[in-house]
């Protein structure tokens, strides 16, 4: 026995927290002590513990504790009651280390503050909950090495469990071992991606070894049948053979095979506990329903009771529980255990007591918790504190809580009514939380209620709100808008957000086969009651996109360009990411700033959107925003940057578990003009958007096609692809599809398609002469155009594009301007122009577009043009370029940690890194450096 592991164990006298030894965890116990050694050298680690109830993960995190005397330890134990408490178990498991909270910058400050409850304001994004811990415990992990001790974490409430994995991803630079403990079948919780260590039970020379120490004389047929059984588990072998009687054993009379080995331990305790008299099965039962243990406040509940707590000793003796500074149960299923074997109007009154010696201003949500379990019949007065409890979990951001509220006061409402419209709001916070089958469950519920037209149609949104999140894009769009008509006889807001929203989802599952998702909901949007006092930003944008796609261009011009300056000057802040105005400012201001050509407006637009999504932590959003920004600046012609954005999304996605967009690497690769890669991609991504109702992604795959058959002269296939663009009705991609198929049209003769794009471009330019509008209209009408007309306008073209950012633009005009220069034979004027775009091109990275410009030279010159050279082989990594570019932007080491969801720490040790590879020794040094020679064309950061 010179290989131990603790095991919590009764022995007479000694109490519940005397341990036996246990054999046979030399490897698992050998991992764990070197974890925490290479964390002292600023290596943390994370780690995952699997395994049966009773299998030893409580006692395997006992012997770590017990081996960090000099740590400081924050330690947790889910418990299954307090699951629906948000941010519960995070609360606890940061209490050594809560002293450290003035040293969080302010936004992390307020967001931990918030989510615990110590005060109130916006509910806090998740995400930036998890960077506020972390950078907790960064600063914490300086002073002392931090272990955090996770048990049943299948128990913990959802938000903590969240914010620790988060935590956990990000600790590898610092002073930091996290370990969870969790039971094999709590398969739902969110431990992708950390390590795990799995137990399985003793051998079986072990568990006899264990079992013989612990019995005494057995007969060998009783012996054998409790090994058959435990199967190696350790607390099945110290408690099989107290609950069962030889007979039983023998004969098999113990429990069905098909009873999981832990509700046979349940059962065994079961069996102990009726064993006890019964006012101590009564304080077993008290215990077991108040999670926080707190001996003051049992004593106060067992006196509502009539009970002394003095009478919970035989228990003690027992070794069930164990009474100190708090009250614990030996194991998780002896709480288990004391709380369902007990008769419900025990239960009931257990509750009743918890909750009058519960203090109702400081535990008000606990003490609400109890009431609620004190009763089966309809109360209405606990009915509205559970509301009143949903509102204050909502405001710490914890919507799983809120719901699991808001369905309990629904379930205790006596008026049918009232009852369905918890049990909606219910629903709607379930749907919040990324909960979508739990919403849905209570929908169903609600149909059972009495029946409200207004209630139905608010139902009918929410379902359709979930089936946009679930990728049914014309299901929610069909949802969408027939609840926004409902709604508009009871209110003309609702129903116009409604139809906004219906808008938005028509817009995503439209492609460029079936455009009437868009047109109907234009169509009935317009038909829509107006609001009654003046109309915000919100209803500008729906009156301006459903006026452009039922009454065309020239007469939504005027509201288009209105309701762009209205969303530029929305004052968005951090309450609106999850709200109407984000809807408004991000998923449709886009569309609505290339319909009105206005590029400089959309760029300030979408940046704006990710400096909020950064600074509210919103990830997902986030995510959106991020792929939005790299197409606009892909447009500028700064591949390096958009490149840089595309690599921070996927690398988000890791954290949000959301699938990375990935769209705008079609257009990067597009611009790279490397064919082998992009068209795998752009047919993959089609795939899957017709598969995800994102129909919209069609649209902007076909776009990208055209771009990329441009570049090679593939111009009847650049053509066919273009054109499904505009005949679909692309919203947006309509503006970027137009001069590439009037360049296709006129490369394959297409008079007629030429023509037709020429006036369609030439009537918006008209409408709204932006430069953006006012130079592609002149580049395509040069295309169109006789000998006479032609050079005016490209060089009209010319001159517009070279005011804005649109740099690809510009050089692609020049090339095509130098091109019919060539094939009038004015070479001069030709080399002249299309060395001005070979330039452009090849130094943007523009690869295809760039090797046209190049045989173009050559035919000119008669001579074999420089071929577009490659730069240096990268020598930095991805991230590594990226915190480099943020410290040229003078961020500190905190601030990039925030942009990056990374510790300061972990950026300092990238910054070393960085340094020693580009021969720099300071921050200075690094922002005056060239990263040119380091950042190849071909980089994806």
């Amino acid at each position: 026995m010179t290989d131990l592991l603790f095991l919590s164990e009764s022995i007479p006298g000694a109490g519940v927290t005397a341990r036996r030894a246990l054999l046979d965890r030399r490897d698992e116990r050998h991992l764990l002590a070197n974890a925490l050694r290479v964390a002292r050298e600023g290596c943390g680690s994370a780690v995952v513990i699997r395994g049966e109830a009773g299998i030893g993960k409580s006692a395997l995190l006992d012997d770590l504790a017990d081996n960090a005397p000099d740590w400081c330890i924050g330690r947790v134990l889910g418990i299954e009651s307090e699951m629906e408490l948000p941010y519960a178990g995070l609360q606890r498991l940061c209490e050594p280390i809560i002293d450290r909270l003035g040293d969080l910058d302010p936004y992390h400050q307020d967001a931990l503050e918030t989510a615990f409850g110590r005060a109130g304001g916006t509910p806090p994004d998740r995400f930036l909950v998890g960077m506020a811990v972390l950078s907790l415990v960064a600063s914490a992990a300086r002073v002392h090495p931090l272990l955090w001790l996770v048990d049943d974490a299948q128990w913990l409430d959802r938000a903590s469990v969240q914010t620790i994995v988060f935590v956990s991803h990000r600790v590898q630079h610092e002073r930091v071992v996290v370990v969870m403990a969790a039971r094999d079948t709590s398969d739902d919780l969110e431990f992708e991606g950390l390590p795990e260590l799995r137990l399985g039970g003793l051998g079986v020379d072990e568990a006899g070894e264990l079992f013989d120490s612990v019995a005494g004389p057995v007969d060998a047929a009783v012996r054998d049948r409790i090994l058959a059984e435990a199967r190696g588990n350790p607390l099945a072998l110290l408690e099989l053979p107290r609950a069962w009687t030889t007979a039983e054993l023998v004969e098999g009379l113990s429990g069905s095979d098909r009873i999981p080995l832990s509700g046979k331990l349940e059962l065994a305790f079961a069996t102990r506990l009726a064993e006890l008299p019964p006012a101590t099965r009564t304080l077993l039962t008290l215990a077991a329903a108040e999670p926080k243990g707190d001996p003051a406040l049992l004593c106060a509940a067992a006196e509502r009771l009539g009970l002394d707590w003095g009478d919970a000793a035989p228990a003690e003796l027992a070794g069930l529980i164990e009474c100190g500074p708090r009250v614990y149960f030996r194991h998780p299923l002896v709480r288990a255990a004391a709380y369902r074997s007990a008769p419900i109007k025990e239960r009931l009154e257990v509750h009743r007591a918890l909750a009058e010696v519960t203090d109702p201003v400081r535990d008000a949500d606990r003490r609400v918790w109890h009431r609620a379990n004190s009763t089966v019949a309809h109360d209405e007065g606990i009915a509205t504190e559970l509301e009143q409890a949903a509102t204050r979990a909502k405001a710490r951001g914890g919507l799983l809580a809120a719901a699991a509220f808001l369905e309990r006061a629904a379930l205790l409402t006596p008026d049918g009514a009232r009852r369905a419209n918890r049990t909606l709001a219910a629903a709607k916070a379930k749907r919040d939380a990324g909960a979508p089958d739990a919403a849905l469950r209570l929908l169903a519920a609600v149909k059972t209620e009495p029946p409200s037209e207004l209630r139905d149609a608010m139902a009918r949104q929410l379902r359709g709100s979930i089936a946009f999140d679930q990728r049914r894009g014309r299901e929610a769009a069909e949802l969408l808008l027939s609840a926004a008509q409902r709604l508009e006889r009871f209110d003309v807001k609702l129903a116009r957000d409604a139809h906004l929203e219906a808008f938005v989802a028509a817009v995503r599952a439209s492609n460029p086969d079936r455009g009437d998702l868009v047109r109907n909901a234009a169509q009935a949007a317009r038909a829509a009651p107006t609001p009654h006092q003046s109309p915000q930003t919100a209803d500008l944008l729906l009156d301006a996109l459903a006026t452009l796609v039922t009454q065309g261009y020239e007469a939504a011009a005027t509201m288009l360009t209105r309701a762009l300056a209205a969303v530029r000057d929305l004052d968005l802040g951090v309450d609106d990411v999850d709200g109407l105005g984000w809807l408004a400012g991000n998923r449709l201001s886009g569309i609505l700033a290339t319909e009105a050509w206005d590029f400089e407006a959309g760029f300030a637009l979408i940046e704006r959107q990710v400096a909020l999504a950064r600074r509210s932590g919103a990830l997902p959003e986030l995510q959106f925003a991020l792929n939005f920004l790299a197409n606009e600046v892909l447009l500028t012609g700064d591949l390096r940057s958009a490149a840089r954005l595309i690599d921070e999304e996927h690398r988000l996605s890791t954290l949000t578990r959301v699938p990375p967009l990935g769209y705008t690497s079609l257009l990067l690769e597009a611009f790279r003009g490397d064919a082998d890669r992009a068209l795998p991609m752009i047919s993959a991504k089609i795939d899957t958007a017709m598969t995800d109702g994102a129909g919209r992604m069609v649209s902007y795959a076909l776009w990208v096609s055209a771009v990329l058959y441009n570049g090679f002269g593939r111009h009847a296939e650049a053509l066919v692809c273009a054109r499904r663009v505009i005949d679909g009705e692309a919203l947006g991609y309509r503006t970027l599809a137009a001069p590439e198929l009037a360049e296709a049209a006129s490369r394959t003769g297409d008079r007629a398609a030429l023509a037709e794009i020429s006036g369609w471009v030439r009537a918006r330019a008209a409408a709204t002469p932006t430069e953006w509008a006012l130079g592609i209209s002149a580049v395509v009408e040069a295309l169109d155009a006789d000998d006479a007309d032609a050079e005016h306008r490209y060089l009209a073209a010319i001159e517009h594009l070279g005011r804005t950012p649109l740099r690809i633009a510009l050089a692609r005009s020049h090339l095509l301007y130098g091109e019919w220069l060539r094939r009038r034979d004015r070479r001069g004027d030709a080399r002249e122009q299309l060395e001005i775009a070979y330039d452009a091109l090849n130094e943007m990275g523009i690869g295809a577009f760039a090797e046209r410009a190049r045989r173009e030279l050559s035919a000119t010159t008669g001579r074999r043009a420089r071929r577009y050279l490659d730069a240096a082989s990268l020598q930095l990594t991805a991230q590594e370029q990226q915190i480099a570019h943020l410290v040229k932007q003078g961020l500190s080491n905190r601030e990039i940690g925030g942009r990056l969801f990374l510790s300061p720490r972990t950026i300092e040790w990238h910054l070393r890194n960085i340094f020693g590879k580009v021969g720099v020794s300071s921050r200075r040094q690094l922002r005056d450096k060239n990263l040119d020679p380091f950042l190849p064309p071909d980089s994806n950061t």
